[in-house]
């Protein structure tokens, strides 16, 4: 098998960090300044909007997630610059907002809708502005970077038989190889480690990751609990089951598989920001959209997606590499999938040769090639929430 490649070409930011894409980002600090930010971010190439449909009406700790999240997507290295667009009386301020991205010593401007008179004249002025902090953004050059610079970040979806057996393992491998690199892979989705999760602890660096991560998965357990639920009567899915999956641990045994084998770092809770290289658990829920924005958040560049049944998520930052190990589905969704793992289940590849191909299109996406989800112009966003509105 031929060596694994150790470097890309990434955009050196302030902090010394390194992104894979050069967006100037649009962030609303409430869902009542969305639409504006969406109108700006579309009139203005280079740009992305994040569609936050929170902010306010939320108790402290939901809305210290949705702070949390939102500061962690504006830091991410693959933002050049940020533009907040508040409304002037949320909850979730965008004064402090626009304050703590900007430590990440970027140019970070704010629209205020209220203080400036209205959505047309904050469009006015967010056009200007975007212009200015794209014309910024445009200066940033490639560069080669040590694969050790890259955060990885790592989800399965849609679900089916082969995502266990072929798909999941793959990714596995190249999250090893990433690892062993010098790079650091996140993953998550706390429901799909329920059955699997003594597996996991084995391979904590000591006692405390692997208290950390039981007690995740227990709270997670307890919380669905108290509102009356059982989430090993209710998983898996229809789809899941449609695809192959009978138990819920199955599908969690093939889940753990896309962490490889390297020991596990630490627990993080939702959003939080990775403080170290290797392999990192984030606490999160099992639903993509929410997910994938708070390993975003936490640092990591790009996604790497496995999805047995596909689907066509993507995401307002990082860019999201699709593997399946379906044949099937690649042969019929080739327009949202990236990479088909299914040769390995057709005894054409291996599992380790599937995943130094993955490796490779990871690297190749990070110095600039467009994933599926990307050209199509997928950018699907959400936060989790903790409590009820208010």
């Amino acid at each position: 098998m031929r060596k694994p490649k150790k470097s890309f070409l990434g955009y050196r930011r302030e902090t010394g960090e390194v992104g894979v894409r050069n967006h100037v980002a649009i962030i609303p600090s409430v869902s009542c300044a969305a639409s504006t930010a969406g109108m700006i971010a579309s009139r203005v190439k280079g740009c992305t909007a994040i569609f936050n449909q929170l902010g306010c009406g939320q108790v402290d700790l939901d809305l210290e997630q949705t702070a949390r999240t939102l500061v962690g997507l504006g830091r991410n290295p693959n933002v050049a610059a940020v533009l907040v667009v508040g409304l002037g009386c949320e909850a979730l301020s965008p004064w402090k907002l626009a304050e703590d991205i900007a430590q990440s010593r970027k140019p970070v401007e704010i629209i205020i809708i209220q203080e400036i008179g209205g959505t047309v004249r904050a469009v006015e002025e967010g056009l200007r502005t975007a212009g200015k902090l794209v014309e910024f953004a445009s200066k940033r050059k490639r560069e080669t970077v040590g694969a050790k610079e890259l955060v990885m970040g790592i989800e399965c979806g849609g679900s089916d038989a082969t995502s266990g057996i072929a798909a999941n393992p793959a990714v596995g491998v190249a999250s090893d190889l990433l690892i062993e690199a010098g790079g650091t892979s996140i993953f998550s989705e706390t429901p799909e480690l329920i059955g699997a999760e003594h597996i996991l602890v084995k391979r904590a660096v000591d006692g405390d990751v692997a208290k950390k991560l039981l007690e995740v998965v227990a709270r997670f357990e307890e919380k669905l609990k108290s509102a009356g639920l059982n989430m090993r009567g209710t998983q898996p899915s229809p789809g899941n089951i449609e695809g192959g999956i009978t138990t819920l641990e199955e599908k969690s045994l093939g889940c753990v598989h896309k962490a490889g084998s390297s020991p596990l770092q630490d627990v993080l809770e939702y959003a939080d920001a990775v403080a170290g290289r290797g392999l990192y658990f984030m606490d999160t829920g099992g639903y993509d959209i929410e997910s994938i924005p708070a390993m975003v958040a936490g640092g990591a560049e790009i996604i790497v997606f496995t999805t047995g049944r596909g689907t066509p998520t993507g995401a307002p930052i990082a860019p999201v590499v699709k593997v399946t190990g379906n044949s099937r589905t690649y042969r019929k969704m080739k327009d949202n999938i990236d990479v088909n793992a299914g040769t390995i289940i057709d005894g054409s590849e291996s599992i380790e040769e599937v995943g130094l191909r993955i490796y490779e299109e990871i690297l190749a996406v990070a110095s600039g090639k467009q994933t599926k989800a990307e050209t199509l112009g997928f950018i699907e966003f959400g936060i989790s929430r903790v409590g009820p509105s208010t």
